[in-house]
């Protein structure tokens, strides 16, 4: 990719070694000028949704997409929506297909049913009632996945885009793809709105239309998936009607 392929007004610094893409970016937020991309070429406490831990060999991409929203915080919730699709468009860019992609709500991409990718949405800081900062951070299997007894019972399988596509790509390389996809999506979700994302969002979802079970802290809900709403929350259509669900872990 070229250097003027980059997107414009975005930041990018790459280390060597930090404990956390989100804790770098929460401790450098207050002096930025604008949105900044930090790339961790190794993470040595990185972490998933929960606090669980996230594995983070070497080779392997992590990174957090820092942003001054200044909205309220449902609308910057709305961004793992925008994240997911930017993540999409780059590992289609990436393996130039998209037929074994899909989007699994909140917050994770599959690729070839396995989980590939996730996300972890954090905020700091409130202004009048908005977001001063927001730390998006992207975990991606480039080279190597998780053990499949180190991950959650039921979970799905982790999987690579090097063991499932045969494709190589480096950290940076993947960071330059996936700034300019978040750029496009940013734009059009700052220009239009959430109802464009979430249209996109839809057409890419994972078991659409099929029974899933969504799992809260004191409780399980199976239903079948019937749609995201304007306010991003899990829809079920259950034995007792339809339930709209703002945060679950999700089970196939």
């Amino acid at each position: 990719m070229k250097a003027r392929d980059w997107p414009e007004g975005y930041g990018r610094r790459v280390l060597a070694e930090v404990d956390s893409t989100n804790a770098e970016a929460m401790r450098i937020a207050d002096g930025l000028s604008g949105p900044e991309w930090i790339l961790g070429l190794r993470q040595t406490r990185g972490r998933g949704r929960r606090g669980r831990a996230w594995a983070d060999p070497a080779g392997n991409f992590s990174a957090t997409l820092v942003l001054r929203p200044g909205e309220s915080p449902d609308q910057v919730a709305l961004r793992s929506f925008v994240a997911a699709l930017a993540l999409y468009d780059a590992i289609a860019e990436a393996i130039g297909r998209t037929d074994c992609i899909a989007l699994k709500w909140p917050n994770d991409v599959l690729l070839n049913g396995g989980k590939v990718a996730g996300i972890l949405l954090e905020s700091a800081g409130m202004a009048g009632g908005r977001v001063r900062h927001l730390a998006i951070g992207i975990g991606v299997n480039l080279r190597s996945a998780p053990a499949g007894r180190d991950v959650e019972t039921r979970a799905l399988r982790p999987v690579a885009l090097l063991s499932e596509m045969g494709i190589e790509q480096t950290p940076e390389a993947f960071l330059d793809l996936l700034a300019l996809a978040y750029a496009r999506r940013e734009a059009s979700f700052v220009t239009y709105g959430f109802a464009p994302i979430r249209a996109a969002w839809l057409e890419r979802a994972a078991r659409l239309g099929e029974v899933i079970t969504a799992r809260m802290a004191r409780d399980e809900i199976a239903g079948v998936f019937e749609t995201v709403d304007l306010n991003g929350n899990l829809v079920l259509n259950t034995a007792k009607g339809r339930v709209a669900i703002p945060a679950a872990d999700v089970f196939f």
